[in-house]
This record gives C-alpha cells, structure tokens and sequence, in this order.
C-alpha cells in the first residue's frame, strides 16, 4: 500500500551525479550565507539608514546600541501621548482624538505592527471619505446618539459631576432619572 502524500511534501530531485545528495542541489537561503550560518537581517519594518530622509536619525540607525535606545524613547513617548489621550479624552472639543493619532504616528515611525494599525485608520478614513453625505450623515447620528446614551447612562450610575456649572446642574436635575432621589 502506498503512503498518501502530505500537504508540503514536495519531491526531491534525483542526485545529478551519484555523489551528490539532494540537499547539495538547493539554493542557499536567503537568511544564511554560504556555510548555512543564519544571518541577522534588519527589521523589515524599519527603513535602512541610507533611505531615511533625515540626516540625524539616519546617523541614529547606523549604530545599533543608539538604534535600541533611540526606540524605546520612541516607545515612551508614544506611551505619553497615549496617556495624555485618554486623561484629556472627557474634556469638551475633540479632547484625546488628536493626541491618540499622534500617539500612534510616532508610534508607527519605528513599530510596524503601530504602521499596520495606522495604515488601517487611513484606509477606514478613506472608506468614510467615500460615502455619499446621507450615510455619513446617519454616521454621525448614530455616533452622537451612542456618546449621549453612554453619558446619560454614566449620569444615572455615578450623578451629575459635581464640576459642572450651577444652571447646567439645575437643568440636568429636571432631565428624567437624573433628578433627586435617584440612584445618587
């Protein structure tokens, strides 16, 4: 009976001559060099020091320990712009929006998996961009719809922030389930 063959088992070629073997047929791969060493390629999201278009961080990628230290400076001020988005993100106006996408711009300046997330922002934009203006129209109700419901909700589960003005409270007090007595 004859064993089935297996998906990815590909037949070797015959020795050319009968010293030969398989093995000394194939090419070398691309990640060693001629005596089958594996070799160190550079990051493949990373640009090569010679394409970047700014001459002081091209000098940065050219040494590699100022490379290692030069990313995580990246990493941390990314991280602080991150942070910054989410404590100004309540704030009224577009608050932590802004500060995330910048964020994750310099982010995706040294990470490729930050460079594959902005890229999918853009290409999302560009999908909005594309929509005839009833649906980005709806787009938007639903969005403030969504941003109210989670406000009001939030109201009725914690109150009425005690930050904001007299006449806002007062108006807020008459809006139903938010008045007093409630689960304050």
């Amino acid at each position: 009976m004859r064993a089935e063959r297996q998906p990815g088992d590909e037949p070797h070629p015959p020795p050319a001559t009968p010293g030969e073997t398989a093995a000394d047929l194939q090419e070398p791969r691309a990640d060693e060099d001629d005596t089958g060493r594996h070799l160190h390629l550079p990051h493949p999201h990373l640009i090569e020091a010679d394409e970047d278009r700014f001459a002081w961080r091209a000098k940065i990628r050219r040494d590699p320990r100022k490379l290692f230290f030069y990313r995580i400076g990246v990493g941390i001020a990314g991280l602080f712009l991150m942070i910054a988005a989410i404590l100004l993100g309540p704030l009224p106006g577009p608050g932590g929006i802004p500060l995330f996408l910048l964020g994750l711009a310099v982010w995706a300046s040294e990470f490729g998996w930050a460079q594959n997330v902005m890229l999918w922002f853009k290409r999302q934009f560009e999908r909005y961009l594309s929509w005839n203006r009833p649906r980005r129209l709806l787009f938007w109700v639903v969005v403030i719809l969504f941003f109210w419901t989670v406000g009001y909700l939030s109201m009725i589960v914690y109150g009425i922030p005690p930050w904001l003005p007299d006449n806002v409270t007062a108006w807020l007090d008459r809006v139903p389930g938010l008045g007093e007595g409630m689960l304050r």
